[in-house]
């Protein structure tokens, strides 16, 4: 498979920029029933218990907790859905970057520092301090290119591999759902 080039993610990095501060839209759900699993959704629902119900999240062992629990601050990844589409061409494989929530929206910290909540359907999540990298699986699925640009200053300062948050109001969320700042 071919993947975008640096100098093809560069030239696409202002599209990024153009993202909405305000009054992003939830582009795709995805569900990650076991490792490597992916279950596209229209509607998913979100728990404070389990994050988004069904996702493997609830099982995953954490680096990050003393006791190898499940991140509570890292229950759900979200991903720019112009960055998405700008390292994986391809619709059919959006998917395999594993995050949950994809959203056409601004996820600098700028924008959305640390334990800003955004409403989605009738949940709302909260985002928290977590980082969010790339990793040897996302260089496998869409290139060391696309790796080096999300991992690079700008794309941290962009945060282009995406934001971490957790749910502070469970609720029924559905692709097409207005995410606003509340």
């Amino acid at each position: 498979m071919e993947h975008p080039t640096t100098t093809e993610l560069e030239a696409g990095l202002d599209e990024v920029r153009n993202s909405p501060a305000d009054n992003g839209t939830l582009d795709l759900i995805v569900r990650r029933p076991d490792v490597d699993e992916r279950e596209v959704l229209q509607v998913g629902e979100l728990s404070i218990e389990e994050g988004l119900v069904g996702d493997n999240w609830i099982r995953k062992l954490s680096g990050r907790t003393d006791d190898g629990s499940p991140h509570p601050r890292m229950q759900l990844t979200i991903m720019n859905s112009r960055v998405l589409a700008l390292v994986c061409p391809d619709p059919d494989r959006r998917s395999l970057a594993g995050d949950q929530l994809v959203v056409d929206m601004d996820l600098t910290e700028a924008n959305l520092p640390a334990w800003t909540c955004l409403a989605i359907g009738s949940a709302v999540i909260e985002v928290t301090d977590q980082p969010h990298t790339g990793c040897r699986k996302f260089s496998q699925r869409f290139g060391g290119d696309a790796l080096r640009l999300i991992n690079s200053d700008v794309g941290g300062e962009l945060n282009l591999r995406g934001i971490n948050a957790r749910v502070v109001q469970p609720g029924t969320i559905t692709g097409g759902d207005l995410v606003r700042k509340v």
